[in-house]
């Protein structure tokens, strides 16, 4: 019983999505602090107020706190700026130029004959049947 745990958890894909979790929590730590450190403090050097949380109204004896939510709300949409334009716009410029041009034209198809399948129409022989085609 054992055996089959320790295979399950040294397959590659537990392991890569532990390292994930753990990549994902220390980069969230990141995120968080320059949300929490950098970017609140400009926001309230630019409007005057960093924190909405005393902001409430009282309802039928019930103290509704939307100051809070405010705070989340503002907090959740600097994070995902901050995950977007310092992870997601970088990665995927990097990888538009690593990556092969997909602009080249694919190469013009022909029939074979004999399997029918589709192949490139400078092909001397079918890739899947061998068959041969004249020069």
């Amino acid at each position: 019983m054992f055996s089959g745990f320790a295979k399950f958890v040294m397959r590659g894909n537990v392991a890569d999505l532990a390292v994930a979790v753990v990549m994902g929590a220390a980069f969230g730590a990141v995120i968080t602090a320059l949300v929490k450190d950098l970017l609140t403090p400009l926001i309230a050097a630019l409007v005057g107020k960093p924190d909405f949380s005393s902001l409430a109204f009282t309802l039928n004896n019930s103290r509704l706190l939307y100051g809070d939510f405010i705070n989340a709300v503002i907090s959740f949409v600097l994070v995902a700026a901050a995950v977007y334009y310092f992870a997601i716009a970088p990665l995927n410029a990097l990888t538009r130029r690593l990556s092969p041009q997909a602009d080249a034209e694919p190469p013009k198809l022909k029939g074979c004959p004999e399997c029918l399948s589709e192949i490139p129409e400078a092909a001397r022989r079918c890739k899947f049947c061998t068959t041969a085609f004249a020069a």
